[in-house]
């Protein structure tokens, strides 16, 4: 499958998930928990190995910096598992309903930018060290996305900004699809969090496509809002948006809720020293 081949991801040194025949290493620079691959750059590499335009389904974490293997799956599907053949992940070509239609009219740049100023994860991060949304990891080694509450929008409907650094640009300036993927990831789950007080879990499902490859040095306006619940399935999408109002790529998420047993979950507020 030409999803495999090695030029499909060596490119670009800042997104070194490293492809041998179907074998693939996620480095640990883009971890989203502490020992497991970020959940939206993983979904992107999958959603690579079916044509770009994908659903990614994730069964368990990816772990980081050991070898891991892509395999066909069913029906132009892709398997991902670990050296013991413990299933981590699926992928598909994503049908028309998994992705939902993006927001008539995204907020503009400095209505996004004043959105994000205000977000509770603005200070503290949703996830210490997570490659997507940690504000605390340096410029150009994580992404550092975080959304907050339009003003007089629907709860749960946020916006803020993602500026791509050049150290993960391709040599043409643009962004490689994982990493679109990966900035779009913690988003929904933001969402969800602002619209309830309370976070949602782990993402489970992420179906998405970049319709046109973000470029480094331009800013854009990320968009995320809540959807339905269906029992533990908290339902968001997210959307990436150039200045002039233009949608770069797009998804739809299935947040997986806590269950009944888990710990009460921190507060949303900042504390000091978080």
């Amino acid at each position: 499958m030409a999803a495999f081949k090695d030029a499909d991801f060596d490119s670009n040194p800042y997104s070194e998930t490293i492809f041998s025949m179907t074998e693939i290493v996620v480095p640990r620079q883009f971890r989203g928990p502490p020992f497991t691959a970020n959940g939206g750059y993983i979904c992107g590499v999958l959603s690579n190995a079916v044509g770009g335009r994908g659903a990614a389904m994730l069964r368990a974490g990816v772990p980081l910096d050991v070898t891991v293997t892509l395999s066909p799956g069913e029906d132009g599907g892709v398997i991902l598992s670990n050296a013991e053949g413990a299933l981590l992940g699926t992928a598909r070509p994503a049908s028309d309903d998994a992705i939902p239609p993006t927001p008539p009219a995204p907020p503009g740049i400095e209505e996004a930018r004043t959105a994000q100023a205000a977000s509770p994860f603005a200070q503290r991060s949703l996830h210490r060290g997570c490659f997507s949304c940690c504000v605390e990891r340096e410029d150009g080694e994580g992404l550092g996305v975080h959304v907050g509450q339009l003003e007089g929008a629907p709860a749960g409907h946020c916006a803020g900004l993602w500026t791509p650094h050049a150290n993960f640009a391709d040599a043409d300036g643009t962004v490689p699809d994982e990493i679109t993927w990966g900035a779009l990831d913690c988003s929904g789950s933001m969402a969800w969090w602002i619209r309830t007080g309370a976070p949602v879990g782990l993402l489970g499902t992420m179906a998405g496509e970049v319709l046109k490859k973000p470029r480094a040095g331009e800013t854009y306006v990320v968009v995320a809002w809540t959807r339905e619940v269906e029992g533990r399935k908290h339902f968001a999408g997210v959307a990436l948006f150039d200045a002039a109002g233009e949608v770069m790529a797009r998804s739809g998420q299935i947040w997986i809720g806590r269950p009944p047993t888990a710990p009460p979950p921190r507060p949303l507020e900042t504390t000091a020293g978080a």
